[in-house]
This record gives structure tokens, C-alpha cells and sequence, in this order.
């Protein structure tokens, strides 16, 4: 039977809580296992709040940034982009007139790269710019001799 990384981890830190229950004295705990004792109470506290769970090694990040663009934003731009196939211009300029939403371009590229949409389906190519020619008979018809 083999331990994964995060069950050791997880037996360490109850055998230290263990053996300083038993001997009764938690800086000499500590100083045995060569631990901080802001780090013994932080186990003993998620350890009676939610048992072996709580020993588990988690990463020391939030879960959300303080910065980051809120849910129903994100929803509108993805919305947009499976939708329509808008890139990361257009929905900046659709966002900011119909929903008066400003945001920048590199805000919604980092937010489809964010959830694996920075890649159009392929066949959808970008629109042609339609330019209209036209010709008359006199060349310059628009400039009229205003002296």
C-alpha cells in the first residue's frame, strides 16, 4: 500500500498534535519536530474544524482576486464569443455600447484564454472589409471651386 504526498503529510501533523497532547507541553512538541508553534495551533485549530481535511496541505493563495473582472462580466464575454465568434475588439466595442460595459481588449483576451476559448473555431475566417468603388464623370466631383 503506498502513501500519496499529501496522506504523510497528513500523518505527520497528527502524530505531532498526538505526542504533544500526550507529553502535555506544546513548545517541547514543536521543538522536537523542529516546527513553529503558530504553525502547531494553525493544525490543532483546522484539525478540530474539520478533521484529517483540515491538515491537508492547501496553497497559500486566495481563491479570488481582488482585481478580477466579476462573474456576470466574464458571462457576457464568453456569451458574446460562442455566440457570435467576436473577437476580442468587438466584444469590447459591443460591451461598451449596448451594455455600457468598458473594459480593455487584453481584459477580455485574458478572460477567454482564462477559460480555453482564445482560439476561434476554425473555418470561422474574419470578415472582409466591403469596399465600394464608383466612378464618375468628372474626377474630383466632391470639390467645388469655392474662391
Amino acid at each position: 500500500m503506498f502513501m500519496t504526498k499529501d496522506q504523510r503529510e497528513i500523518q505527520r501533523k497528527f502524530r505531532i498534535l498526538r505526542y504533544a497532547e500526550e507529553i502535555g507541553h506544546v513548545a517541547k512538541a514543536c521543538r522536537y519536530f523542529g516546527i513553529g508553534r503558530a504553525s502547531f495551533y494553525r493544525w490543532r485549530k483546522a484539525y478540530g474544524e474539520r478533521g484529517e481535511a483540515g491538515l491537508i496541505n492547501a496553497p497559500p493563495i486566495p481563491k479570488w482576486n481582488a482585481n478580477r473582472t466579476p462573474p456576470a462580466r466574464e458571462e457576457k464575454v464568453l456569451y458574446l464569443r460562442r455566440k457570435y465568434h467576436l473577437g476580442p475588439m468587438r466584444i469590447v466595442w459591443y460591451l461598451e455600447r449596448y451594455h455600457d460595459i468598458k473594459m480593455s481588449d487584453a481584459t477580455v483576451s485574458r478572460i477567454l484564454r482564462r477559460h480555453g476559448l482564445n482560439r476561434l473555431p476554425r473555418g470561422t475566417r474574419m470578415r472582409k472589409v466591403h469596399t465600394k468603388r464608383y466612378q464618375k464623370q468628372v474626377p474630383g466631383h466632391h470639390i467645388t471651386g469655392g474662391r
